[in-house]
C-alpha cells in the first residue's frame, strides 16, 4: 500500500473511533533542547514527589528504547469538555474527572485502532499503545505530530478547539507520512499565568508541580503545606479535585465544544452534590459515586482532606 494512502486510512479510522485529532511523527529521540529542559526540570525537583516522571528517564526521552522496532508515533487527542458542568455554588472538580476513567476509555480505542491497522496492512504490525502510564512525553509528541502547540500553561492547545483533550499514542513499526510541528499562537498573552492561584506557572512554559493545585489535591499525600494554603487562598477556592483555572483563562478555549464520548458524561448523582453532601461523604458513598472514575487517584482520605480546606458556601 502507498504510504500516503495508508496514512490517510489510519487517520480516517481514528476519526471513526471517535478521536478528535490524529497526527503522526517519526519515532526518534526527543529533540536535545527539549530533553535538556526536561532533565533540568527534574533536577530542580519541580516534579514534586511524582517519582514516576523521572523513572525510566532515558526511555521517556527516546521511544526507540521503549520499542526498538518503532518507526512512527501516531498521536491522538480525545475531547473531554463537558456539556453540563457543576454550578458556581458547588465544589469544583477538574473537567477531566467528571466521567469514567480516561485510561480505560482510551485504551479500548487504541486497541481497536491497532486491530484496524493490522487488517489494513495485511501483514503483522508491531504496535504499542501508550496512555499516561507509559513513559512518553505526550504533549511533545502531540506537538511533533502537528496536533497543536504547547501553551504557556504547558497544556497542548489544538487550533479552534482548545486544550480540554486527553492525549495518547500508538507506536508502530511501520513508516508513515509525517506531519509538521505547529508554531505557537500564544503571542504575548499571559492570561493562564495570571490566573494561576498558587503561582505554579513560574515562567511561561514551565510549571512547578510543588505549587500546582492539581498536584496538591490529587497526587500529594499528607497535609498540604500551610504557606501554600495561605498564599493560594485555597480555603476560599471551590476546587477539591484538580484545577482548571489556567485552561479556563485561555482564550483558545472559547472554541471548546462538548465531548461526544458518552463515558465522559457526568452522572446526575455527581452533578447534584452540594457542599453539605461533600462534607458528610462516607466511604461507601465515595465508592459508589466514583466507581470506575479517575477521582479514586486521590483516595477517599485525600478527597476529604481537600474538602476540609474549603469554607462552606451554603
Amino acid at each position: 500500500m502507498v504510504i500516503s494512502d495508508f496514512t490517510r486510512e489510519i487517520k480516517s479510522e481514528a476519526e471513526r473511533l471517535g478521536f478528535s485529532a490524529c497526527g503522526i511523527a517519526k519515532a526518534e529521540a526527543v529533540e536535545a533542547k527539549v530533553a535538556d529542559k526536561y532533565r533540568k526540570w527534574i533536577d530542580e525537583g519541580k516534579n514534586a514527589d511524582m517519582a514516576y516522571l523521572q523513572n525510566n528517564l532515558e526511555k521517556r526521552l527516546n521511544p526507540l528504547l521503549l520499542m526498538p522496532e518503532a518507526k512512527s508515533i501516531i498521536s491522538l487527542a480525545l475531547n473531554y469538555y463537558p456539556e453540563r458542568k457543576l454550578g458556581d455554588d458547588q465544589y469544583q472538580f477538574a473537567y477531566y474527572a467528571y466521567g469514567q476513567d480516561y485510561h480505560d476509555v482510551i485504551k479500548s480505542k487504541l486497541f481497536q485502532l491497532s486491530s484496524s491497522i493490522q487488517e489494513m496492512a495485511g501483514t503483522p504490525v508491531i504496535t504499542k499503545p501508550c496512555v499516561d502510564t507509559v513513559p512518553m512525553l505526550d504533549r511533545y509528541w502531540a506537538w511533533k505530530a502537528g496536533l497543536g502547540w504547547i501553551g504557556k500553561n504547558t497544556n497542548l492547545i489544538i487550533p479552534h478547539s482548545g486544550s480540554f483533550f486527553f492525549l495518547a499514542e500508538l507506536i508502530v513499526d511501520i513508516e508513515l507520512e509525517y506531519d509538521a510541528p505547529m508554531p505557537s499562537h500564544c503571542g504575548t498573552c499571559t492570561r493562564c499565568i495570571d490566573a494561576c492561584p498558587t503561582h505554579a506557572l513560574e515562567t511561561p512554559y514551565t510549571i512547578n508541580a510543588n505549587r500546582c493545585l492539581s498536584y496538591l489535591t490529587i497526587e500529594h499525600r499528607g497535609d498540604i503545606d500551610q504557606h501554600i494554603t495561605h498564599d493560594s487562598e485555597l480555603t476560599t477556592l471551590p476546587y477539591v479535585y484538580g484545577c482548571d483555572r489556567c485552561q479556563l483563562a485561555c482564550p483558545h478555549n472559547r472554541f471548546a465544544q462538548p465531548t461526544s464520548v458518552k463515558e465522559f458524561t457526568p452522572t446526575e448523582a455527581f452533578l447534584s452534590m452540594r457542599p453539605s453532601d461533600w462534607k458528610s461523604l462516607t466511604v461507601e458513598q465515595y465508592r459508589t459515586l466514583f466507581k470506575g472514575s479517575a477521582v479514586k487517584r486521590a483516595k477517599y482520605e485525600g478527597l476529604i482532606r481537600n474538602i476540609s480546606l474549603v469554607n462552606d458556601t451554603e
